[in-house]
């Protein structure tokens, strides 16, 4: 259930409430990809500390290690990774793009997508019904709908094609997350996915048919989302006021620099997950910048190029000053870039912990702050 706290006076910018079996997650909200059950490199601990209400994992991924079965009988994900607060599960429809695109792992047919595992190279076919069975054994509070994930291509044809697919494939969700609740009780919120790839009218008419579905949330995929930003935002402008206030806004894939979150936000956007602040924290990318609030709007100024300082420069050898001068995070709290420098260039793990943790609460921090200036 989404509660829609306050919204800006101009544009649509807003804070809100999604309540889950997990506890509230206050929106927006930035969630933290731990696809196989796990964000890279931290604990639980970790994460609290960050003060992350919410974490993606990827359904497909656990199907085939360790399985969902296996889950379920650990009395659920939760129980498993040892982590009491909210979980959102991805339905696996990007992965049959991402495989199909690296390794051709993957053949989309119209009932499903028939899968070669990248782990033991053994056959699957998971249909809509299968993803969202698979999701409820996991036991997740939030999972999405099973879509095909359209590429940034130019072929109208297919993508028109395509969303047959993905409307057909929408309400088989819906309908099999029904069953199950009938069966076993339990009801987890469930997302509708837009598709329609850079074309805004075939946006709309994927929105439009993912509306007539009573679906707890929207959210936009595709490979435009979150790879071309320019047209990322441009599709949330024009779909905006076409989505029912009342329903969560989920950008998928999207987030990948605090200026992306920044630009995302005040357009309306709830919900957004990126790899990219974690990947690029691995190797040697560290948020800096100072946050600045002003006429109800927010800014970064940084002291470095894309907001970014470049921990193996030679600058930082010596530099004994905290990544951030105002960040609160346990890194910036206790070590220096220097020696953050010395652990990333003897390759020493404790480097990459302190690092994501650094990168997590930089972009907490951005989303705290957007909250504040509504």
């Amino acid at each position: 259930m989404f509660s829609l706290i306050k919204q800006s006076n101009s544009g649509f910018l807003r804070k809100g409430e999604i309540i889950t079996s997990h506890g509230i997650v206050q929106t927006p909200v930035f969630m933290p990809p731990g696809t196989a059950g796990a964000v890279k490199c931290l604990t639980k601990e970790d994460l609290e500390r960050i003060d992350i209400e919410i974490i993606l994992v990827n359904a497909l991924h656990l199907f085939f290690k360790p399985g969902d079965l296996l889950i379920k009988e650990a009395s659920g994900i939760h129980q498993f990774i040892n982590w009491d607060r909210t979980i959102l599960s991805d339905s696996g429809g990007f992965q049959a793009w991402s495989f199909k695109k690296q390794a051709d792992l993957s053949r989309i047919k119209e009932n499903g997508v028939e899968f070669y595992s990248p782990y033991d190279g053994s056959k699957h076919f998971i249909t809509p019904e299968k993803s969202i069975e698979i999701q409820y054994n996991l036991g997740v509070d939030i999972i999405m709908a099973f879509d095909e994930c359209q590429p940034d291509i130019l072929d109208r044809k297919y993508l028109e094609k395509s969303l047959l697919r993905v409307s057909k494939w929408a309400k088989k969700s819906f309908d099999k997350l029904k069953e199950l609740e009938n069966i076993y009780g339990r009801r987890p919120l469930i997302f509708g996915i837009v598709q329609g790839g850079p074309y805004l009218d075939l946006r709309l008419k994927s929105l439009e048919s993912i509306l007539e579905i009573p679906f707890d949330g929207i959210a936009l995929g595709g490979e435009t989302v979150g790879y071309n930003m320019s047209k990322t935002l441009e599709i949330i402008e024009f779909l905006k006021e076409k989505i029912p206030s009342d329903k969560p806004l989920y950008a998928m894939g999207a987030g990948a620099s605090p200026h992306d979150a920044i630009e995302m936000v005040k357009r309306g956007v709830d919900m957004f997950d990126c790899v990219n602040p974690t990947r690029i924290a691995r190797h040697g990318e560290l948020y800096e910048g100072k946050i600045i609030k002003e006429n109800h709007q927010l800014k970064i100024k940084s002291n470095f190029r894309e907001g970014t300082l470049k921990i193996k420069n030679k600058i930082f050898e010596k530099d004994l000053n905290p990544i951030d001068e105002e960040c609160d995070c346990f890194t910036c709290k206790n070590y220096s870039r220097a020696y953050l420098r010395h652990l990333y260039l003897i390759k020493e793990p404790l480097y990459l912990r302190l690092a994501t943790i650094h990168n997590l609460r930089y972009i907490r921090r951005v989303i705290e702050n957007l909250r504040e200036i509504v």
